[in-house]
Protein backbone atom coordinates (compact mmCIF):
# COMPACT_ATOMS: atom_id res chain seq x y z
CA UNK A 1 0.00 0.00 0.00
CA UNK A 2 1.13 3.54 -0.72
CA UNK A 3 0.22 6.26 1.75
CA UNK A 4 0.42 9.73 0.24
CA UNK A 5 1.12 12.22 2.98
CA UNK A 6 2.72 15.50 3.95
CA UNK A 7 4.08 16.52 7.37
CA UNK A 8 1.95 18.61 9.73
CA UNK A 9 -1.32 17.95 7.92
CA UNK A 10 -4.28 15.66 8.43
CA UNK A 11 -1.88 12.94 7.31
CA UNK A 12 -1.04 12.60 11.00
CA UNK A 13 -4.24 10.58 11.33
CA UNK A 14 -3.23 8.20 8.57
CA UNK A 15 0.30 7.72 9.90
CA UNK A 16 -1.06 6.84 13.34
CA UNK A 17 -3.64 4.52 11.80
CA UNK A 18 -1.09 2.68 9.69
CA UNK A 19 1.20 2.25 12.67
CA UNK A 20 -1.70 0.85 14.72
CA UNK A 21 -2.79 -1.49 11.91
CA UNK A 22 0.62 -3.06 11.53
CA UNK A 23 0.25 -3.54 7.78
CA UNK A 24 3.24 -2.97 5.50
CA UNK A 25 3.02 0.34 3.68
CA UNK A 26 5.14 2.76 1.70
CA UNK A 27 5.08 6.44 2.52
CA UNK A 28 5.00 8.78 -0.48
CA UNK A 29 5.62 12.31 0.75
CA UNK A 30 4.12 15.10 -1.34
CA UNK A 31 5.59 18.59 -1.36
CA UNK A 32 2.48 20.75 -1.06
CA UNK A 33 4.45 23.97 -1.55
CA UNK A 34 5.65 22.63 -4.91
CA UNK A 35 2.11 21.68 -5.90
CA UNK A 36 2.76 17.94 -6.08
CA UNK A 37 -0.74 17.31 -4.71
CA UNK A 38 -2.23 18.97 -7.81
CA UNK A 39 -0.40 16.84 -10.38
CA UNK A 40 -2.46 14.46 -12.53
CA UNK A 41 -0.84 11.33 -11.07
CA UNK A 42 -2.00 12.21 -7.57
CA UNK A 43 -5.36 13.60 -8.67
CA UNK A 44 -6.06 10.12 -10.04
CA UNK A 45 -5.82 8.90 -6.45
CA UNK A 46 -7.65 11.82 -4.84
CA UNK A 47 -9.44 14.21 -7.22
CA UNK A 48 -9.61 16.78 -4.40
CA UNK A 49 -5.82 16.95 -4.32
CA UNK A 50 -5.66 16.51 -0.54
CA UNK A 51 -3.62 14.31 1.74
CA UNK A 52 -3.82 11.75 3.15
CA UNK A 53 -4.75 9.28 0.45
CA UNK A 54 -4.08 5.59 0.03
CA UNK A 55 -3.44 3.44 -3.01
CA UNK A 56 -3.67 -0.32 -2.65
CA UNK A 57 -3.38 -1.88 -6.08
CA UNK A 58 -6.51 -0.86 -7.95
CA UNK A 59 -8.11 0.51 -4.77
CA UNK A 60 -7.81 4.23 -4.16
CA UNK A 61 -9.09 5.75 -0.93
CA UNK A 62 -9.17 9.34 0.25
CA UNK A 63 -10.92 11.20 3.07
CA UNK A 64 -9.56 10.33 6.49
CA UNK A 65 -12.61 8.53 7.87
CA UNK A 66 -12.94 6.40 4.74
CA UNK A 67 -9.24 5.62 4.88
CA UNK A 68 -9.57 4.61 8.54
CA UNK A 69 -12.54 2.35 7.81
CA UNK A 70 -10.80 0.76 4.83
CA UNK A 71 -7.54 -0.01 6.62
CA UNK A 72 -9.24 -1.13 9.83
CA UNK A 73 -11.28 -3.67 7.87
CA UNK A 74 -8.14 -4.84 6.04
CA UNK A 75 -6.45 -5.55 9.37
CA UNK A 76 -9.04 -7.39 11.48
CA UNK A 77 -6.38 -8.73 13.85
CA UNK A 78 -5.59 -5.15 14.89
CA UNK A 79 -9.05 -4.75 16.44
CA UNK A 80 -9.33 -1.27 14.94
CA UNK A 81 -12.91 -1.88 13.78
CA UNK A 82 -15.66 -4.01 15.25
CA UNK A 83 -16.68 -6.51 12.56
CA UNK A 84 -20.00 -6.30 10.73
CA UNK A 85 -22.62 -7.80 13.00
CA UNK A 86 -20.90 -6.68 16.20
CA UNK A 87 -23.21 -4.41 18.22
CA UNK A 88 -20.37 -1.92 18.64
CA UNK A 89 -20.06 -1.47 14.86
CA UNK A 90 -22.77 1.19 14.73
CA UNK A 91 -21.27 3.35 17.45
CA UNK A 92 -17.81 2.87 15.92
CA UNK A 93 -19.07 4.26 12.59
CA UNK A 94 -20.85 7.06 14.42
CA UNK A 95 -17.63 8.33 16.04
CA UNK A 96 -15.53 7.63 12.97
CA UNK A 97 -17.64 9.99 10.86
CA UNK A 98 -18.36 12.44 13.69
CA UNK A 99 -14.89 13.87 13.07
CA UNK A 100 -15.52 15.16 9.54
CA UNK A 101 -19.25 15.70 10.02
CA UNK A 102 -19.18 17.60 13.30
CA UNK A 103 -15.73 18.28 14.77
CA UNK A 104 -14.13 19.84 11.70
CA UNK A 105 -17.04 22.20 10.93
CA UNK A 106 -17.21 23.12 14.61
CA UNK A 107 -13.51 23.96 14.53
CA UNK A 108 -14.07 26.14 11.45
CA UNK A 109 -16.95 27.88 13.21
CA UNK A 110 -14.69 28.64 16.15
CA UNK A 111 -11.69 29.69 14.03
CA UNK A 112 -13.73 31.91 11.70
CA UNK A 113 -15.99 33.39 14.37
CA UNK A 114 -19.17 32.20 12.71
CA UNK A 115 -22.40 32.89 14.58
CA UNK A 116 -24.94 30.11 14.26
CA UNK A 117 -28.33 31.71 14.87
CA UNK A 118 -30.26 28.54 14.07
CA UNK A 119 -28.18 25.51 15.18
CA UNK A 120 -30.76 23.15 13.71
CA UNK A 121 -29.72 24.32 10.23
CA UNK A 122 -26.04 23.56 10.85
CA UNK A 123 -25.30 19.89 10.26
CA UNK A 124 -22.86 19.90 13.18
CA UNK A 125 -25.24 21.68 15.56
CA UNK A 126 -22.78 24.32 16.77
CA UNK A 127 -19.36 24.45 18.40
CA UNK A 128 -20.45 24.24 22.03
CA UNK A 129 -22.78 21.33 21.36
CA UNK A 130 -19.99 19.39 19.65
CA UNK A 131 -17.55 20.08 22.50
CA UNK A 132 -20.11 19.02 25.12
CA UNK A 133 -20.89 15.80 23.26
CA UNK A 134 -17.17 15.04 22.92
CA UNK A 135 -16.59 15.75 26.60
CA UNK A 136 -19.31 13.29 27.58
CA UNK A 137 -18.04 10.70 25.07
CA UNK A 138 -14.46 10.59 26.33
CA UNK A 139 -15.29 10.97 30.03
CA UNK A 140 -15.93 7.29 30.87
CA UNK A 141 -12.71 6.21 29.14
CA UNK A 142 -10.43 4.87 28.33
CA UNK A 143 -11.70 4.93 24.71
CA UNK A 144 -14.83 5.89 22.79
CA UNK A 145 -16.00 2.26 22.90
CA UNK A 146 -14.93 1.69 26.49
CA UNK A 147 -11.97 -0.68 26.77
CA UNK A 148 -11.88 -1.12 23.00
CA UNK A 149 -9.47 1.17 21.12
CA UNK A 150 -10.55 1.64 17.48
CA UNK A 151 -9.86 3.74 14.41
CA UNK A 152 -12.54 6.12 15.70
CA UNK A 153 -10.14 7.03 18.49
CA UNK A 154 -7.52 7.76 15.84
CA UNK A 155 -9.87 10.27 14.21
CA UNK A 156 -11.23 11.92 17.36
CA UNK A 157 -7.94 11.69 19.23
CA UNK A 158 -6.09 13.43 16.42
CA UNK A 159 -8.73 16.16 16.27
CA UNK A 160 -8.48 16.85 20.00
CA UNK A 161 -4.67 16.66 19.92
CA UNK A 162 -4.60 19.34 17.20
CA UNK A 163 -7.36 21.51 18.66
CA UNK A 164 -6.34 21.45 22.32
CA UNK A 165 -2.59 20.85 22.30
CA UNK A 166 -1.16 22.11 19.01
CA UNK A 167 -3.35 25.00 17.85
CA UNK A 168 -4.82 25.70 21.31
CA UNK A 169 -8.10 27.12 20.06
CA UNK A 170 -10.18 24.48 21.81
CA UNK A 171 -10.61 25.22 25.50
CA UNK A 172 -8.93 22.64 27.67
CA UNK A 173 -11.22 20.38 29.68
CA UNK A 174 -10.09 17.70 32.16
CA UNK A 175 -11.71 14.91 30.15
CA UNK A 176 -10.06 16.11 26.95
CA UNK A 177 -6.65 16.28 28.60
CA UNK A 178 -6.94 12.78 30.06
CA UNK A 179 -8.10 11.32 26.73
CA UNK A 180 -5.34 13.06 24.75
CA UNK A 181 -2.78 11.82 27.28
CA UNK A 182 -3.98 8.24 26.70
CA UNK A 183 -3.79 8.70 22.93
CA UNK A 184 -0.32 10.22 23.03
CA UNK A 185 0.93 7.39 25.26
CA UNK A 186 0.21 4.78 22.61
CA UNK A 187 3.40 3.49 20.94
CA UNK A 188 1.82 3.78 17.48
CA UNK A 189 0.98 7.44 18.11
CA UNK A 190 4.56 8.07 19.18
CA UNK A 191 5.94 6.35 16.08
CA UNK A 192 3.65 8.42 13.86
CA UNK A 193 4.69 11.61 15.65
CA UNK A 194 8.34 10.74 15.09
CA UNK A 195 7.72 10.10 11.38
CA UNK A 196 5.86 13.40 11.10
CA UNK A 197 8.62 15.29 12.91
CA UNK A 198 11.33 13.74 10.75
CA UNK A 199 9.32 14.42 7.59
CA UNK A 200 10.33 11.15 5.93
Amino acid sequence: MKLYWSPNTRSTRALWLMEEAGLPYERVKLDLAAGEHKRPAFLAVNPMGKVPALENGAAKVAESAALCAYVADLAPASGLAPPIGDPDRGRFLHWLFFSAGCIEPAYMQKAMGWTIDRPSLAGWGGYEAVMDVLDAAVAPGPWLLGDRFTAADVMVGTDLHFGVRLFKFVESRPNFEAYIDRCEARPAFQRAAAINAAGV
